[in-house]
């Protein structure tokens, strides 16, 4: 008998733009699996698909899995180990397993770790991978602007951000989209700035994409100060070379 694993990218938090195929999936399955920081914490990926699950006339078994935001590569590893063990388990009871993320599997996803352990360590899983909208596509669309076009180029910065890092890759590209995080805002503008952005340059900002309480602003670097609080803490900034 063959075991499989379903792994289904949620979209960025509005429950309208999960996919036909996702929703198709998740009305399915026996066993789904969502992320979640720490114990006792509520899964986002979960919040998205209520909708579906509260239609369902039996409810699927429900396992949150602990990512925890920690650097130590050990409890990295150990933490992958385990929750990869948890979903082998219950693909080998022959459940239809869903693994659920948020936005889609391929970009800073917590997938990314299970799909490595699986295939290393149960390569007779197999695993289709469902695609989800992307909070950084579903903000562009929300705040009406081109990420790139004709020949520019766009990189993608995550949380944490190594500054020096930062200006090299904004010295060699057109677009940037910073992710999660606005500890260096200040910083960040002031990189940016020195890497060539013009005070013209375009810049949008957006707190809980495609979720309540959104906020999508769209400016220009000249008419952004550093010590806006609204801008401490952002969950994407695209800034765009004028």
């Amino acid at each position: 008998m063959g075991w499989k694993l379903f792994c289904v990218g949620c979209g960025p938090g509005d429950p309208e733009l999960l996919t036909l195929k996702a929703a198709d999936i998740i009305k399915m399955a026996d066993v789904i699996f969502c992320p979640t920081a720490r114990a006792g914490r509520d899964s986002m990926a979960l919040s998205i698909v209520k909708t579906i699950l509260d239609e369902r006339e039996e409810r699927p078994e429900i396992i949150n899995l602990i990512f925890p935001m920690v650097k130590d590569k050990s409890t990295l590893q150990e933490t992958w180990k385990d929750n990869t063990d948890q979903i082998a388990s219950k693909c080998k009871e022959g459940k239809k397993v869903v693994y659920l993320t948020v936005g889609d599997p391929s970009l800073y996803s917590t997938f990314t770790y299970i799909h490595k352990q699986l295939g290393e360590r149960y390569p007779e899983i197999e695993v289709e991978v469902v695609p989800g909208v992307a909070s950084m596509f579903a903000f562009a669309s929300q705040a009406k602007i081109s990420l790139a076009e004709g020949d520019e180029t766009l990189a993608i910065v995550p949380a944490c951000y190594d500054l020096n890092r930062v200006k090299t890759t904004a010295s060699a590209c057109d677009t940037v989209v910073f992710l999660k995080d606005g500890r260096y805002f200040s910083s960040v503008i002031e990189m940016l700035k020195q890497s060539g952005f013009s005070d013209d340059s375009l810049i949008a900002i957006a707190q809980d994409v495609s979720a309540e309480g959104e906020v999508v602003k769209v400016s220009k670097l000249k008419d952004i100060t550093s010590s806006e609080p609204a801008e401490k803490y952002f969950s994407i900034m695209v800034v765009k070379r004028e």
